[in-house]
């Protein structure tokens, strides 16, 4: 009877920590339509990333501070990691995706940035010369397929060269954020996000001052859906769902599914994009987009269920061919996961 207690329980969690995964990716869809229109009205993309990563920071702060009670000796060690996480995996890839919502259609911009696991399977290609599983290079053919559709190059859309070239950039920053959340670390998921996300608000600020992000933030109305909202409607939105809220309901999620299964929900913010840039600013992508998107999701999907496959046969012991050197490390040790979720 026990044993059917602990089934129902474990049911009931799986369920919960599903719901909780797509919550996330619903939240963090959010971004690029509702501020769109705020970037429209005049708002540049720099002030605009710097008021919700700073917004972010100051809500995560309280559960970022409970997660991390006792354990703040680990923030310490582990400083290479908040620190990384925060300017690539959080300012980069959130600014330059901002600024590429500034020249493209929302679902473009996030399918482009989507592919950044394709840029980590190349880079462990290129460094470790070890092919990849059959999975991950069906995978990696999918996405890029998908991602030609998407972006329609032999149709009749015209996309801004500028806005594809911050999309890139944006994906080696979602590359970057798979990288570090993947690393093993005594950091607690909440802790982690919070305190990447003040690194990442900290790092757009200097940008800011230096000159290299404008900052323009007039005090204007902004017409959503129809309706016309403050100025600071948009930003409270982006500040709170997919910063804040999406990034602690994702760790919940995380914490109680794991991160593969995670990560296969996270991919579900594409399609949750796609459907509010319809909704929200009438982006409504033709039928060759629709199937590209379709295609880039089940492409990283395969991409990442392939890197498990990898990871498991690097776990495999290897005929001996030679001693190894002292203090030598194989060629796949500290190599990202491609496991973590977006969130």
């Amino acid at each position: 009877m026990s044993g059917v207690v602990v089934g129902a329980a474990g049911v009931r969690g799986r369920s919960v920590g599903i719901a909780a995964g797509l919550v996330a990716a619903l939240a963090f869809a959010t971004s690029g339509p509702v501020v769109k229109p705020l970037l429209a009205a005049g708002w540049s993309p720099g002030a605009a990333i710097l008021v919700r990563l700073t917004l972010g920071t100051l809500l995560l702060a309280g559960p970022a501070c409970w997660a991390l009670r006792g354990r703040w000796g680990a923030l310490r060690q582990e400083w290479r990691t908040v620190v990384g996480f925060g300017t690539l995996g959080v300012a980069v890839a959130a600014g330059m995706y901002f600024l590429a919502v500034e020249r493209l259609p929302v679902a473009v911009a996030l399918l482009v940035e989507y592919t950044g696991p394709l840029l980590l399977v190349a880079w462990r290609w290129l460094r470790t010369r070890r092919v990849p599983a059959r999975a991950t290079l069906v995978g990696a053919a999918l996405a890029m397929g998908g991602l030609v559709l998407v972006l329609d190059l032999t149709g009749a859309v015209r996309l801004d060269p500028v806005g594809l070239l911050f999309a890139l950039v944006a994906a080696v920053g979602n590359a970057a954020y798979f990288a570090f959340t993947a690393r093993p670390t005594e950091l607690p998921p909440v802790g982690l996000a919070g305190a990447g996300m003040g690194v990442g608000a900290l790092a757009i600020g200097a940008a800011a001052l230096v000159g290299v992000l404008p900052l323009e933030a007039p005090l204007v109305d902004v017409e959503v859906v129809g309706v016309v909202v403050p100025w600071f409607v948009p930003l409270a939105v982006v500040g709170v769902l997919p910063t804040a809220v999406a990034y602690g309901v994702s760790a919940v999620s995380v914490r109680m599914l794991g991160e593969r299964v995670a990560s296969f929900l996270a991919l579900t913010e594409v399609l949750f994009a796609v459907l509010l840039a319809w909704l929200l600013l009438a982006e409504a992508p033709l039928a060759v987009q629709v199937v590209g998107a379709v295609l880039v999701v089940a492409g990283v999907a395969l991409v990442r269920r392939g890197a498990d496959r990898d990871a498991a046969a690097a776990l495999l012991p290897a005929p001996v061919t030679a001693e190894p050197s002292a203090g030598g490390r194989g060629p796949d040790e500290d190599e990202p996961a491609l496991a973590a979720p977006r969130g």
